[in-house]
């Protein structure tokens, strides 16, 4: 199966675990990446997110998303038609970055899309013709519970 992580999920490991709610979810991240290194998961990487991750101020928290890409078995580049695909998206009222990471991980036939933002998952769970799940990181995490 092919996951891919937006950047605040692909970071979620790093922030302050004070909450309840991001403690799990880091641990639900870590647990996929964990699934990714042994093989039984496919990460997906893309243009779009190294160009976030390298817009990320503090260097550790670059470091780490770099080192976390690296390790993705796919690399979507920015092309015509996923730049179409995410006007569309757009055009309904999902951010443009969120919306290029939306049309890149269809373009990579991607299984799960998963995020931390509420509103954007919340947005982005409504596409009607969306060609793949989208999920927060829990709810993926459950997806691969025995």
């Amino acid at each position: 199966m092919k996951i891919y992580l937006d950047a605040c999920s692909l970071q979620r490991p790093l922030d302050n675990k004070t909450q309840i709610r991001v403690a799990l979810e880091a641990e639900a991240v870590l647990g996929v990446l964990a699934l990714c290194e042994a093989g039984d998961l496919d990460l997906i990487s893309s243009e779009v997110l190294a160009f976030e991750v390298s817009r990320t101020p503090q260097l550790s928290r670059r470091e780490y998303g770099f080192e976390i890409l690296s390790k993705a078995r796919t690399f979507v580049s920015l092309k015509d038609t996923i730049e179409e695909r995410a006007r569309m998206f757009a055009a309904v009222g999902v951010k443009p970055l969120d919306a290029l990471h939306l049309a890149s991980a269809e373009a990579a036939q991607a299984d799960f899309f998963c995020t931390c933002d509420d509103r954007f998952l919340k947005k982005a769970k409504s596409l009607p013709d969306l060609k793949m799940k989208v999920v927060s990181p829990i709810e993926l995490a459950e997806e691969f519970e025995p």
